[in-house]
């Protein structure tokens, strides 16, 4: 079914602002359960998009990639976390940048889930909700799997940081101020997608077993 742009933004408006907010708030709430409650205090841990929304990054960027195709890549503002608060810092980071792209694996699962409840309902309902869930599934399995690319300030980056012995952790956090060029320039020269594309396809044909 091929739909026209305001038909495509209809349907992709509430899964990515749905996506990129519960990815942030659930950063917020992991680092308020490890200690930090700089998120807390800031009132960024809500569901509330307003809240977490971007202009650019949340709306611009990603309903220019909806328009032109390819990867669909955007961001919110990041939710703040002090990991020197945390109550073990090197290792709760790992559990605070886990808990975005656990969420929209999470989310991807409640959009199987709505594509399944639009299977008993009259047509005029179910295509729009149908497609809607669709576009979540992708939404959220493209958020996951770019965030846990292995590249500071992405949350992979950060779980690498956790991971790696401090002698080889320090000199790779450095590449933080360097990380967000690095992707940009990746995603022009169609490097990233061709990093993306196999691992979605592999978290696709896991998520497709629950449809």
């Amino acid at each position: 079914m091929e739909l026209s742009l305001i038909q495509k933004i209809v349907i992709y408006a509430l899964p990515v602002i749905f996506a990129i907010t519960v990815h942030e708030a659930a950063h917020g709430y992991a680092a308020r359960y490890f200690g930090d409650m700089t998120a807390h205090h800031a009132g960024r841990i809500t569901l509330n998009p307003i809240k977490h929304i971007d202009p650019f990054g949340t709306i611009l960027l990603p309903a220019l990639t909806i328009m032109i195709g390819g990867i669909l890549f955007g961001w919110a503002k990041p939710v703040p976390v002090n990991f020197a608060r945390l109550r073990n810092p090197k290792r709760d980071m790992l559990w605070v940048a886990a808990a975005g792209p656990a969420s929209n694996f999470l989310m991807a699962i409640f959009w199987v889930m709505v594509i399944k409840l639009a299977a008993g309902m009259p047509e005029a309902i179910a295509v729009p909700l149908s497609l809607m869930g669709k576009a979540g599934i992708g939404i959220n399995i493209v958020l996951m799997v770019l965030n846990l690319l292995p590249l500071p300030p992405l949350d992979g980056g950060r779980i690498a940081v956790s991971l790696l012995p401090m002698h080889l952790a320090r000199p790779f956090s450095q590449l933080e101020r360097y990380g967000f060029i690095i992707l940009i320039i990746l995603l022009f020269t169609g490097v990233l997608g061709k990093i993306l594309m196999p691992l979605i396809g592999l978290v696709y044909g896991l998520i497709s077993n629950l449809i």
